[in-house]
């Protein structure tokens, strides 16, 4: 009986057991069905009002236009550049920054200051900003630099280059020390660099310019001959004012066998002068010079005289310049030099293709006789002096025998700036005209009336022949009497 009770107490243990496990189940599972009541979520931070500042990051990626353009001008206190348009033909400004990007023509990096004015670039900008992304000098450009041996044609409009000819336009740019000049500002002495696209040159920079050299005392030396380094060589005429490149020069002078060699410097657009007057000229020497001429037929000139050629001839000791001409030949000069009693020389003429024309004499003599019946008027601007390829002309406005050709006219008036003009002066059978701009005034304390004032040659203003040969006679008077 004790086993029973006790198996009945325990087994209402167990059963009490299973029963709380239920219930706890149960409680479990309703509690998880009951809906939670979430937290209240948070108030959103409000952001900031955005405000449109107009400042957009750029960079060589961002942009919305294109060109290729040539580069005019730079101002560096406003950090702009100024670009010309090869199409339209219009100048634009673009701004730039740390964003902006330069390349060489290879793509590779470069500074801004290793671009010049003149350059032809392709440039990528923005423009609604006018601001520039990226400038790379431009790979289908051409460019030769430092180019001496060149053939500007002022009527033609080309420039012949190592035997390319290239043509010159309305948009081409011509430029000395990052400033505008005109072609005709151009002298042929002056060392350039030529950039241009295809046939066409479309900037064109003097490197290496021209100033000017004045002899000083020289009146010994009138007649004689003057060579500037290697490349130039001059009859000395009274008060000549010479054109010649920047850079230090070896200066020979000489006249009837005396004279000496001197050193001068020849700075850009500056007048220099040289004083010869303590050089000597020693009783004059003279040798016996046999010239063999091949035609036999062809005529000899010495020094502008026709020489007779059949025995020696005698010349004083120094330079002297030889012509020799014959119909049917080409004619040759040269400059010799005589420095011993005797010598002889042999002179040979190439024949021309063709026949020569039915007056007897070669197509170049009679074009020269023609041009010499013609006269060039220099008459602005007013009362300076004016100079033909380093010989002085008269007091503007003035005039000088029509020669075609290519021409340096330099204008000088104490006080204003020195300039000179290349022109090319057409064969037509006319009167030509020409007119410059004013000179620029240096130093107003300095200026005044030209040092040489002519007061018959200014007045002959006439474009009549009588007043023309007046004003030639004059300015001529002037030039052997030294008044």
């Amino acid at each position: 009986m004790k086993r029973k009770k006790k198996d009945r107490k325990n087994h209402r243990k167990s059963l009490v057991a299973v029963i709380a496990a239920l219930l706890t189940m149960t409680f479990a599972v309703g509690y998880s069905m009951i809906p939670r009541k979430e937290a209240p979520a948070a108030e959103p931070t409000p952001s900031p009002e955005r405000v449109d500042t107009g400042f957009v990051l750029t960079g060589p990626e961002s942009f919305d236009s294109a060109d290729t353009a040539i580069l005019v001008d730079r101002d560096e206190k406003k950090n702009t550049l100024t670009f010309l348009n090869l199409e339209l033909g219009r100048r634009y400004t673009l701004s730039m920054d740390g964003t902006t990007r330069m390349y060489d023509k290879y793509g590779q990096i470069m500074s801004l200051d290793q671009f010049s004015i003149g350059d032809i670039v392709d440039v990528t900008f923005l423009k609604s900003k006018k601001h520039l992304t990226a400038m790379q000098l431009s790979p289908s450009a051409w460019s030769y630099s430092d180019v001496t041996r060149y053939e500007l044609n002022r009527i033609r409009r080309d420039v012949s280059i190592g035997g390319e000819t290239y043509k010159i336009t309305d948009n081409t740019q011509f430029l000395s020390e990052n400033r505008n000049i005109e072609m005709m500002d151009l002298n042929p002495s002056d060392v350039l660099s030529f950039q241009g696209i295809d046939t066409q040159v479309l900037s064109v920079r003097v490197d290496k310019g021209h100033g000017y050299l004045r002899l000083v005392n020289d009146e010994n030396f009138v007649g004689g001959w003057i060579e500037i380094g290697q490349a130039q060589i001059q009859r000395i005429t009274e008060d000549m004012l010479l054109t010649v490149p920047e850079g230090s020069y070896q200066v020979n002078v000489s006249n009837r066998g005396g004279g000496g060699s001197k050193t001068v410097v020849i700075n850009r657009n500056e007048e220099t002068c040289l004083d010869i007057g303590d050089l000597e000229i020693p009783e004059p020497k003279t040798g016996m010079v046999l010239f063999s001429l091949n035609p036999p037929k062809a005529e000899l000139y010495i020094d502008g005289t026709k020489a007779d050629t059949s025995g020696p001839v005698s010349l004083e000791y120094g330079i002297h310049q030889l012509i020799a001409k014959a119909d049917g030949y080409h004619s040759v000069t040269q400059y010799i030099s005589i420095a011993q009693e005797s010598g002889g020389f042999d002179i040979v003429l190439d024949a021309v293709d063709g026949e020569s024309d039915e007056s007897g004499s070669s197509s170049t003599g009679s074009s020269q006789i023609t041009t010499n019946y013609y006269k060039v008027y220099v008459d602005a601007p007013e009362s300076v002096e004016v100079y033909l390829d380093g010989n002085y002309i008269g007091i503007s406005p003035c005039n000088f025998k029509k020669a075609s050709g290519s021409h340096t006219i330099t204008l000088r008036r104490t006080g204003y700036v020195t300039r000179s003009y290349t022109v090319q002066i057409d064969d037509e059978a006319k009167d030509l005209t020409l007119s410059f701009a004013d000179l620029v005034l240096t130093d107003p304390a300095t200026a005044g009336p030209p040092a040489s004032s002519n007061t018959s040659s200014s007045n002959s203003s006439s474009s009549n022949s009588s007043s023309s040969n007046t004003s030639s006679s004059n300015s001529a008077s002037r030039n052997s009497s030294g008044n």
